[in-house]
C-alpha cells in the first residue's frame, strides 16, 4: 500500500513537474515585479529614473537623491520587506493548517488562531506598561513575537484537541470550535480595550485592523528567522501532509509518524501566525486565498504548494500594502481592510462551491 501510494505520488509529480516549475519561476518574477512597483509608489512617489539614481545608475539632483535614499532605506524598503515576510508567513500557516485538518476552509484568522495571538499581544501591551519596570518595560517589543507565538500555539493546540477524537478530526466541530475560540479571544481583547489608556488603545486598535505603518529594520530582523524556520519545516512535512489527505491510518501505514507530523505542523502554524500578528496585527484571508489559487494550477502536492504559497503570499501582501498606501494618500487604509475586501468574496465563492458539490 505504501509503495502504491508513493508510486502514485511520484507519477502525479512527474506529470505536473514542468507546469509547476514554470509556476514557481513565474511567482519569483511576479514577486520581483510587485516589489519594484511597491518601491516606486507611495505618498512620496519615486519614479524609476530617480530610483536608478539612488543606486548609482544615472545622475540626479543631489538633494533629491539624498531625500529618496532616506525614504527608501528608512521607510519604504523595510516596509516592503516586512510585508513580504508577513504575507509569506500567513500563506505558509494557512497551507499547513488546511493540510493538517484536511479542510480547505481552514485559515488562521477564520478559526481564531490570529485572534489568540492578538490577545496575547494585547495582554503584553497592557501588562508591560502597567507592571513592568526598568529594562523589562523597554523589552516589551522584543517579547511581543514570543507572546504572540505562545498565544497562537495555545489556540491551535486547543482547537486541535476540541476537533479531534479517537484520531479523527471533525470538520464541523473544527469550524465551530474556531468560531467559539475567536469569540472568547475577541472578548478578552475587548476587556483590555476597556481597561487601557489612550496610547494602549491605539496600539490594540492597530493589532485588530492590521497595519504595516510602523515597519522598521528591527521588526524585519525579528520575524525573518520565523520565515527561515517555516521554509525548512515546509520541506520536512510536505510528504506527510500529502499522505495525511488519505487518512491518518493510511498515512501511518505509509511510514509517516502521524503524531510527530501533527506536533510539527501545529508549531509551524503557531510560530508563523504569531510572528506575523506580532508586527502587523490581525490580517485575514491571505492563508485561505493563496493556497486555493495555487491548487488550481499546480495541484494539491505540498512539496510544491508550500513554497509556491510562500512566494504568492509575499506578492499578495506587498500588493495589498501598496494599495493601502496609495488609495487614500496621504492617509493609509488599514491593510486588514484591503485583504478582507479581496478575501471575503473569495471565501463566499468557496462556500457556494462546496454547497454545490455536496448537492451533487
Amino acid at each position: 500500500m505504501s509503495a502504491l501510494a508513493d508510486q502514485g505520488a511520484a507519477s502525479a509529480g512527474s506529470v505536473r513537474r514542468p507546469v509547476a516549475a514554470l509556476v514557481i519561476a513565474g511567482l519569483v518574477l511576479l514577486l520581483a515585479a510587485v516589489a519594484l512597483g511597491s518601491v516606486t509608489v507611495g505618498a512620496a512617489g519615486i519614479p524609476l529614473s530617480r530610483l536608478l539614481a539612488v543606486f548609482g545608475v544615472g545622475a540626479g539632483d543631489p538633494a533629491i537623491v539624498a531625500r529618496d535614499e532616506l525614504v527608501l532605506w528608512s521607510i519604504r524598503i523595510p516596509r516592503i520587506m516586512l510585508a513580504a515576510t508577513v504575507g509569506a508567513l500567513l500563506a505558509a500557516a494557512g497551507t499547513a493548517m488546511q493540510g493538517l485538518f484536511r479542510n480547505p476552509l481552514a485559515d488562521p484568522a477564520l478559526v481564531g488562531v490570529s485572534s489568540g495571538a492578538a490577545l496575547a499581544a494585547a495582554i503584553t501591551i497592557v501588562a508591560s506598561d502597567r507592571y513592568a519596570v526598568g529594562r523589562l518595560a523597554s523589552l516589551s517589543f522584543e517579547i511581543l513575537p514570543l507572546a504572540a507565538f505562545c498565544g497562537g500555539l495555545i489556540t491551535t493546540m486547543l482547537l486541535y484537541r476540541i476537533a479531534t477524537r479517537y484520531s479523527r478530526t471533525s470538520i464541523a466541530i473544527f469550524l465551530l470550535g474556531g468560531l467559539a475560540i475567536a469569540a472568547l479571544a475577541n472578548a478578552g481583547i475587548g476587556l483590555l480595550v476597556f481597561l487601557s489608556d489612550d496610547r494602549q488603545l491605539r496600539d490594540i486598535t492597530f493589532w485588530m485592523l492590521g497595519s504595516l505603518g510602523g515597519a522598521t529594520w528591527s521588526k524585519v530582523a525579528a520575524i525573518a528567522p520565523f520565515l527561515a524556520v517555516a521554509v525548512m519545516i515546509a520541506g520536512f512535512i510536505s510528504r506527510g501532509l500529502d499522505l495525511l489527505a488519505l487518512g491518518e491510518a493510511e498515512a501511518f501505514h505509509s511510514g509517516i509518524a502521524v503524531e510527530r507530523l501533527k506536533r510539527v505542523s501545529i508549531v509551524l502554524i503557531a510560530a508563523a501566525t504569531g510572528a506575523a500578528v506580532s508586527v502587523s496585527g490581525v490580517i485575514g484571508f491571505v492563508g485561505i486565498v493563496v493556497p486555493h489559487l495555487l491548487r488550481l494550477v499546480i495541484g494539491p502536492g505540498h512539496r510544491l504548494l508550500l513554497p509556491a504559497s510562500i512566494l504568492l503570499g509575499a506578492s499578495l501582501m506587498m500588493a495589498a500594502d501598496s494599495a493601502a498606501r496609495v488609495l487614500a494618500a496621504p492617509a493609509e487604509i488599514p491593510i486588514g481592510i484591503i485583504t478582507a475586501v479581496i478575501g471575503a468574496p473569495f471565501f463566499l465563492y468557496l462556500l457556494l462551491r462546496q454547497r454545490s458539490l455536496v448537492s451533487l
